[in-house]
């Protein structure tokens, strides 16, 4: 009886080593993802408000045109990460380049419909007579950038499933560095204006692309991968990824119903819930680290059969989700005096904001365990039920949030329906992990 007591504690550990190893670096990659928009914003909004106002506009549009397509890295870390732990590295990578080809494919189509349709998607954001010819530039000039960002996604996925988060950190420090330089030297040294920062931004994502592309070939011929497109392959991706791109749309329609409420309150409301929104961004991105690592754990030991260890990684990584949604909770309530004032000075936008930000505290331990599951669920391949719980969650929140004009509590009630949301997300993934029904081991999810 004593030994079964004893083994937890250093099973825990185990799990402790390997959620850190790859959480941590994770966390650096996700950080840097956002100072790419905030370099150019600075080095661009000293051209002037509608050069920076287009800058706005553009970069709207190109957030979205991508981060729907993040399922070509998670549905690659979970794919990848199976065949890693079936100890099967060559096939391994062969499903990774399946994965990045679908991303080249499209990334193509993505970028020629960008390309065409610039004007109309501008105009599209009502952005003004002044603003709209440098958002038209900046657009159709960054994307050209977007087959390299998303062949980024998906070898990040490929590195994710290998175990490897200290390569994508890397390269997203190298490629940050590259783009603050290469935007100043275009936009100020060549005198290239906006355009310049267009340029250099697409000039930084290819050389982020290339330096990936590499890292994973090289790892091909180490173990007599092939390279070229694989038909079959590449659909079997592109079926993995459909139902994760239903739960990003969703959880994306999410996001704008409450942008949308929050504009029908008023513009102190509007302005309280930016601020709100992006400080729970923010928080998000250490517990997206978690997930991430949950990801390539998970599916590693789906890969090796190992399904009791997959029950103890997901045990431990919940009780690290719990942890860290307490601490950043705390840490929103004590920092709150600090941080309101690096974002207004206004005291309509204070006032509603104060309340707001207990709701976002208060909400952090359930994002805490919802965020760590989705990430077990991810990791295990299991993405169909993860698009219809999010389908169930957008349908229980969309009334909810649009009641929140009529019904009245500002603010802060729809803040707490956004807890609602994360509540039944809560619900639906705690009962699914529980079921058990995730747990379909082997190197291929059957």
């Amino acid at each position: 009886m004593s030994q079964p007591s004893a083994s937890r504690p250093r099973t825990a550990r185990r799990h402790d080593r390997e959620i850190v190893a790859l959480a941590l670096p994770a966390f650096g990659a996700l950080v840097a993802e956002p100072l790419f928009v905030m370099v150019d914003s600075a080095i661009v909004g000293h051209l002037g408000t509608p050069q920076l106002a287009g800058l706005g506009v553009a970069a709207a549009l190109l957030t979205t045109a991508v981060s729907v397509f993040v399922f070509l890295a998670y549905a690659t870390t979970a794919a990848v990460a199976r065949r890693v732990g079936a100890g099967d590295l060559r096939a391994a990578i062969r499903q990774g380049m399946d994965g990045i080809w679908l991303a080249l494919l499209l990334g193509a189509v993505v970028a020629a419909g960008v390309l065409a349709a610039a004007p109309a998607l501008v105009g599209m954001f009502g952005a003004s007579a002044d603003a709209t010819p440098y958002a038209t530039t900046y657009l159709r000039i960054s994307a050209l950038g977007i087959p390299p960002m998303l062949a980024v996604l998906a070898a990040t996925g490929v590195l994710r499933g290998l175990q490897d988060t200290r390569t994508p950190l890397y390269v997203a420090i190298g490629g940050f560095t590259a783009n603050a330089g290469l935007n100043a030297g275009l936009v100020y040294g060549a005198g290239l204006g906006i355009a310049g920062s267009a340029w250099g931004t697409v000039i930084a994502q290819c050389a982020m692309a290339a330096v990936y592309l590499t890292a994973v070939v090289r790892g091909a011929r180490r173990h007599g991968a092939s390279l070229r497109p694989d038909a079959a392959g590449i659909r079997a991706c592109a079926r993995a990824g459909v139902p994760l791109l239903v739960r990003t749309l969703s959880l994306r329609a999410i996001l704008m119903i409450s942008t949308a409420v929050a504009a029908r309150l008023g513009d102190s409301s509007l302005a309280a819930h930016q601020i709100a929104q992006t400080l729970w961004n923010l928080l998000s991105f250490a517990l997206d680290a978690i997930a991430i690592a949950g990801q390539a754990i998970i599916g590693r030991y789906l890969g090796a059969e190992d399904e009791q260890g997959a029950r103890a990684a997901c045990r431990r990584m919940v009780e690290w989700g719990i942890a860290a949604g307490v601490a950043l909770g705390v840490l929103v309530i004590v920092a709150r005096p600090l941080f309101i004032p690096l974002f207004t000075s206004d005291p309509s936008v204070r006032d509603s904001l104060l309340p707001v930000l207990l709701v976002v505290a208060l909400g952090q331990p359930v994002a805490g365990v919802v965020f760590v599951l989705d990430g077990v669920l991810m990791g295990a391949g299991d993405g169909p039920y993860l698009a219809w719980a999010m389908l169930v969650v957008l349908a229980v929140f969309a009334p909810a949030a649009l009641l929140v004009p009529t019904l009245g509590g500002g603010l802060t009630m729809l803040w707490w329906a956004m807890i609602l949301m994360m509540t039944v997300r809560l619900i639906t993934l705690w009962l699914r992990a529980r079921s058990g029904r995730w747990l379909i081991t082997g190197a291929v999810r059957a």
